[in-house]
């Protein structure tokens, strides 16, 4: 023991049977261990109280204990709902989360995203979709050594570097749901072009259409950018079609707050007259009036997951990385 009478490495190392550099690997969460070993010295380390240096394990590794979390994604529910499954993971531990949102339309992105990861020193980072579909990035991420994990609306890579949900299932289900309770005429409110969560859920609405034998119509479809704004305009844009949609699916809660704010303003009673459903299961599904039945996403799972596969790979073979959603009955959809 050092004459302080805190335990040092050297302590954990004698008591363990170990080397030093087994015990740093421990430490430092490294998968190059067998469970036994990795026990063994977890357990002495908990006998003495030893505690690592975070800024000598810095040094070390050449490394911060920071997780980064790059996104350029409009929906700012969706990049909150990430941030605290982060943080979850992260919390009583000596990591710290760093958020870097960036333009995915910059000619300069994959050199902002370098210069990022080279100036913070990052541990690992978390890429939410859009440009969680650059295979750019994760190229970036490999040659300065960062642990990388890409999350997506469906499977991008291997399970140690993703997490992903099953959008276009999901969304098929959805519209079922709708199909189920008497609907024919069911408008569609898209994410924005150059989005895979977009282009699932759309395929999955086209899906659930041809399961029922519907001829989709293109007259009631139209394409958001995941905003209330866009939601709102969209409803205007279907809402004045003859004869109007009964039912209509947005692909994300707040476009779906905008289409039920649109058909207020034209007098139109929800569910009564227009039937919505919407996806994420964010705050503003359960807040509005009346509350939004709502594909959930669980944004949070698999933030946390992300994480998990970041810091602690050990314990990363127990995290799944495929996530189920389920839809939310709550009062926004009546039958015909």
């Amino acid at each position: 023991m050092k004459r302080d009478g805190k335990p040092t490495i050297n302590d954990v190392a004698r008591l363990s049977g170990v080397s030093k550099k087994t015990v740093s690997r421990v430490i430092n969460r490294s998968p190059l261990l067998n469970e036994a070993t990795r026990e063994k010295v977890e357990a002495v380390i908990a006998d003495l109280g030893y505690v690592p240096n975070p800024q000598a394990r810095a040094l070390a590794l050449r490394r911060n204990f920071l997780i980064g979390l790059i996104h350029d994604n409009p929906n700012a529910q969706m990049v909150l709902g990430v941030q605290e499954g982060i943080l979850s993971a992260i919390r009583e531990t000596e990591f710290a989360l760093v958020v870097r949102p960036v333009n995915r339309r910059s000619p300069t992105m994959r050199e902002d995203v370098r210069a990022f990861l080279e100036q913070q020193r990052l541990y690992g980072v978390l890429i939410l979709p859009p440009i969680s579909e650059n295979d750019d990035l994760a190229a970036v991420c490999d040659e300065l050594g960062v642990s990388w994990v890409r999350m997506g609306s469906a499977q991008l890579d291997a399970e140690e570097h993703m997490v992903a949900s099953n959008d276009r299932e999901a969304v098929a289900k959805a519209v079922a749901y709708l199909v189920g309770r008497g609907h024919r005429r069911i408008g569609f409110v898209a994410g924005p072009e150059g989005f895979r969560s977009a282009a699932e859920r759309a395929l999955g609405y086209g899906d659930a259409l041809a399961s029922a034998a519907i001829t989709a119509d293109p007259a009631i479809m139209a394409e958001g950018n995941y905003t209330f704004e866009s939601g709102h305009a969209a409803g205007e844009k279907l809402l004045a079609t003859t004869p109007r949609p009964s039912a209509i699916f947005a692909s994300n809660d707040e476009m779906a707050a905008g289409v039920l704010h649109a058909a207020r303003e034209q007098g139109l009673s929800v569910p009564e007259d227009l039937s919505i459903v919407g996806f994420d299961d964010t705050a503003i599904a359960a807040h509005i009036w009346p509350p939004l039945t709502t594909v959930r996403w669980p944004i949070q799972a698999m933030a946390r997951a992300a994480a998990i596969k970041l810091i602690d790979p050990a314990k990363a073979r127990h995290e799944p990385s495929l996530f189920l959603s389920d839809l939310i009955e709550r009062a926004s959809v009546n039958d015909v």
